[in-house]
């Protein structure tokens, strides 16, 4: 293991899957007796709810796009910072991002807003970070290049839509007019900014529905796992020590569409996650380094 303080990245935007691969790496941790420090993206908005909303509006008014996705909505450089001090000191500082009253009540924040920012606990084995953004590479900001595991996780587009439209309107009483123009106002930030992020990854988790989800904006429910297939590719083979053939045996039903792609069922998706994350961390040394 090259470094003291290794990082762990975890990217896809909401609806896309990051929380199956939270739990994941959770179960990971548990048995191996590590202890994470967690960043969640959201707490590198840059903006409170009140706040985001106002720019939204002023970006409406001009024609400009603006959105969550972006550069302008994000604190990308504190961001870097953050991975860069930790990576070199086992260090940093964190917010939270409140989202709803159970997390209101436990931080002491009305939801919308941020706490304040903190020191990252003492004594962590890693840094485990979930959000949008955890492989942005821009002209000033490079993340990546501290990320000793990155992991992508994203839908079909149109399976992400659903996602989003059935999330807004369930959750936060949006009408389908309002989530489509929410699609759009970021369709440019995520081709700029989330989209790439995939290319940079070391594993990427794809969930592909089964069904028809041809026009996302009339679908009456969100495709169930058992409903969908997992792409999972794997971007340099060679650098990791994995068993295709035992994941094939284990996983009924899998099969290699490539050299570096296995294909599963949906409800499988967790279970492929934890045996091929699992051996990546052997990989690399980290299971064996925190041991030490």
């Amino acid at each position: 293991m090259s470094k003291k303080h290794p990082l762990i990245v975890v990217t896809g935007s909401s609806g896309a899957g990051t929380s199956t691969v939270k739990q994941a790496f959770q179960h990971i941790f548990n048995r191996e007796g590590l202890k994470p420090v967690v960043i969640e993206g959201d707490s590198f908005h840059k903006y409170n709810r009140v706040e985001m909303g106002k720019q939204i509006k002023k970006a409406d008014e001009a024609s400009q796009m603006f959105s969550h996705f972006g550069a302008k909505a994000n604190l990308f450089k504190e961001l870097e910072n953050c991975f860069k001090t930790y990576s070199e000191t086992g260090t940093g500082k964190r917010r939270y991002y409140i989202h709803n009253a159970e997390e209101a009540e436990k931080h002491g924040v009305e939801p919308g807003n941020f706490t304040e920012w903190e020191d990252l606990p003492p004594e962590s084995d890693l840094l485990f970070y979930e959000g949008l953004h955890g492989c942005v590479k821009t002209d000033e900001v490079d993340l990546p290049q501290y990320a000793d595991l990155k992991v992508g996780v994203t839908p079909t587009v149109n399976l992400e839509w659903i996602q989003k439209i059935h999330r807004d309107y369930a959750e936060r009483g949006y009408d389908v007019g309002a989530v489509t123009d929410t699609i759009l106002r970021r369709m440019y930030d995520y081709v700029t900014y989330i989209t790439p992020q995939f290319a940079r990854t070391d594993v990427n988790f794809q969930r592909i529905p089964v069904v028809d989800t041809s026009h996302p904006f009339m679908a009456r429910d969100i495709p169930t796992p058992d409903e969908s297939l997992v792409i999972i590719r794997i971007a340099l083979p060679q650098k990791w020590d994995l068993d295709f053939s035992y994941y094939l045996e284990r996983l009924a039903g899998s099969w290699m569409s490539r050299q570096n792609t296995i294909v599963v069922h949906g409800g499988k998706m967790g279970l492929a996650m934890e045996m091929i994350m699992m051996d990546m961390l052997h990989t690399l040394g980290i299971i064996e380094h925190v041991r030490r």
